[in-house]
């Protein structure tokens, strides 16, 4: 299962079945789990933990220290969950003492080539990250969230949960859950209607969630008005509160 060009630090905890390729590099700080396969040329570095079931491809640099002229050393991490796919050329970090020290990728993400992901992001599960997709540091990306090529998501930006950017997006401030948005400078399309309706919303909630996207972006109403009608249908309606989460939880202020 590991090839004898590889080269495997002593130090390195790997599970009996997972496989390396040709020519890779396993760090002396890495654990990877059971059935994760690491193609040729992949250098996996720092305190990196990876979960089961993992494909990464060849030429991924996963676990390198921070692009942060701050960085001096710290022992901060990367962990990434299960059956992620990680295709070529990715190229994820790990975090700074600055933030929580920790880069997190959680399960079943699509990493298309050349992705990555800087410091401090925090990846929730099912997500699809198209082709050199680019996060800065400490970007948070939320469950179902559908990134296009070469989207570029500047430091500290929130991206909600079941989101589309469309390829290309140049996004500065937080897209809230639900929404679509594309473009330089980026704008908001609507909401993933069909992408909820897969994920087994009802009729009625993506109904109201439609209503609640009008209401912040259709009537011209100041943000925080807005805010307190969709607290008021969030009563009736419990599919609109992890909109209402992600507004406690923005910090840049939202896509207008």
């Amino acid at each position: 299962m590991i090839h004898p060009t590889a080269i495997i630090h002593p130090g390195a905890k790997l599970a009996a079945n997972v496989e390396v390729g040709p020519y890779s590099i396993i760090g002396e700080h890495v654990e990877i789990g059971e059935g994760t396969w690491i193609g040729p040329h992949c250098v996996i570095n720092g305190r990196t933990r990876i979960g089961r079931e993992n494909r990464i491809f060849h030429f991924c640099s996963i676990g390198e220290i921070p692009q942060d002229k701050k960085y001096a050393g710290e022992p901060t991490e990367l962990e990434i969950g299960d059956r992620n796919t990680i295709r070529e050329y990715c190229n994820f970090n790990i975090g700074t003492a600055q933030d929580i020290g920790v880069t997190r990728i959680g399960n079943d993400n699509w990493f298309m080539a050349s992705v990555h992901i800087g410091h401090d992001c925090q990846v929730g599960n099912q997500t699809i990250m198209a082709n050199n997709v680019t996060l800065g540091g400490h970007v948070y990306v939320g469950d179902w969230a559908i990134l296009g090529g070469m989207a570029a998501i500047h430091q500290f930006v929130r991206i909600g949960a079941h989101c589309m950017a469309g390829g290309g997006s140049i996004i500065t401030q937080d897209v809230p859950t639900f929404v679509m948005c594309t473009g330089n400078p980026v704008a908001p399309h609507g909401i993933n209607s069909e992408g909820l309706r897969r994920r087994g919303y009802s009729a009625e909630d993506i109904a109201v969630i439609k209503r609640a996207y009008k209401v912040i972006y259709r009537q011209n109403l100041p943000f925080e008005q807005a805010r307190a009608t969709i607290t008021e249908w969030a009563e009736q309606t419990p599919a609109l509160q992890p909109l209402l989460d992600f507004f406690a939880a923005s910090t840049r202020g939202i896509i207008r």
